[in-house]
């Protein structure tokens, strides 16, 4: 194993990351933190960022060893609040069906990182964040970044935490593009991977939605060019309706169908399916996706929907392989466990048999299965008992190797 780099750092407004060896079983649970890493850390862009903050959360307990840490990698609109109370919306976690004492990624075994990706806004590095040279908001003058920038922060952390190798990378969507670039950037950090409805690149029907998403936002009045934080009045209608379209791709027709079919709302004034011959929410579906813009923009920014869509965008991990694939996993000894749903159409099981080739073509260890689910993309943040087996079965059989 290569040394581990240590980076300059010093912690803001945040628990020292080892001092969960000190605490009681319920402190360890769902610990809120924020590091700044002086850096700096180089882009594919050719730019270069510092500092690096970096906003995670951590659950279970390191061991001795330091052997037991698994990354969870969060999608497009995710955050670090897998399996605790997010703070701005007080729901759930969003992947508590996985993450938790005696759950497929077990915390009572396994010491669990999950970190705000860089470019987002729940507290690590991104356009929201104060640019130190101006002492304002980067907004639009914030680099572009990529997801293999996004890992490369990743490992920044894990450098600063001590973890020199990962249990397991684990992640569905945009983190399942994070976990498979972190087997093909740093293969000697991580024991085992599992990418969950995700891709090796971006298709062009993948861009072509975020493209949609991204003018709706630059579109809004209200977006000034990214610098609307002063004011305090976002682009939340841009932002809304980049959500619907985006939502629309994270579902399935037979999943929309069973849901809403085309059943008519119920009136304000108490007639029942009624048709309004105008341009309010008639439909079920108009209502429902209508509720999912508007929730959101209460929780995420625009500037980081722009730029975390483009690093999405960007993603080809065959690229920098002379565009074999294959090459990117050469020599590789993880283990990696794929999974897709057979009702995704943004990330089809056709993607994932292309990772699934191009690691048997390298000689890497791969399982991988396609599950039925009627809920299309989504698929992954539901409850699926036979995904947590696969998860819980692989995760278990990879310790002690």
């Amino acid at each position: 194993m290569r040394p581990v780099s240590q980076p300059h750092y010093h912690l803001t407004l945040g628990i020292s990351p080892l001092s969960s060896l000190l605490m009681s079983e319920d402190e360890r649970f769902g610990l809120d933190r924020s590091v700044r890493l002086l850096g700096p850390l180089p882009l594919d862009s050719g730019a270069s960022l510092a500092p690096v903050e970096y906003a995670y959360e951590t659950y279970g307990e390191l061991n001795a060893e330091r052997s037991n840490a698994i990354l969870v990698c969060h999608a497009l609109t995710g955050d670090q609040y897998v399996a605790s109370t997010h703070p701005l919306t007080g729901k759930p976690g969003w992947w508590e069906r996985m993450v938790g004492p005696g759950k497929p990624v077990d915390t009572d075994r396994h010491f669990v990182i999950c970190a705000n990706v860089l470019g987002s806004c729940l507290g690590s590095s991104g356009p929201a964040t104060v640019n130190p040279a101006t002492e304002q908001p980067w907004a639009m003058d914030f680099p572009v970044i990529t997801i293999a920038d996004m890992v490369r922060a990743q490992a920044m952390l894990l450098d600063h935490l001590g973890i020199e190798r990962l249990h397991a990378v684990i992640g569905g969507s945009m983190g399942g593009m994070q976990a498979v670039s972190w087997a093909a950037l740093y293969p000697e950090r991580v024991a085992s991977a599992v990418i969950i409805a995700s891709a090796a690149r971006h298709s062009a029907q993948n861009i072509a939605f975020h493209e949609v998403g991204r003018q709706a936002i630059m579109a809004d009045p209200r977006w000034r060019g990214g610098a609307y934080y002063a004011d305090d009045d976002p682009p939340s209608s841009g932002l809304a309706v980049a959500r619907m379209a985006a939502h629309i791709t994270y579902l399935s027709e037979a999943g929309l169908t069973e849901k809403f079919g085309r059943r008519l709302q119920d009136r304000p004034d108490g007639k029942k399916g009624a048709k309004t011959f105008g341009f309010d929410a008639d439909f079920q579906v108009e209502s429902y996706l209508r509720h999912q813009g508007i929730s959101f923009v209460d929780r995420f920014d625009a500037n980081s929907y722009l730029y975390i869509t483009r690093a999405m965008d960007y993603f080809d991990l065959a690229e920098a392989h002379g565009g074999v694939l294959a090459n990117a996993f050469k020599g590789s000894k993880t283990r990696f466990c794929l999974i897709s749903f057979d009702t995704d159409w943004l990330y089809p099981t056709s993607e994932s048999r292309a990772i699934v080739h191009a690691l048997n073509a390298a000689g890497a260890e791969v399982s991988f299965m396609e599950l039925s689910s009627p809920f299309g993309h989504d698929s992954f943040l539901l409850e699926n008992p036979e995904m947590n087996r696969i998860v819980d079965g692989f995760l278990k059989a990879g310790e002690g190797r």
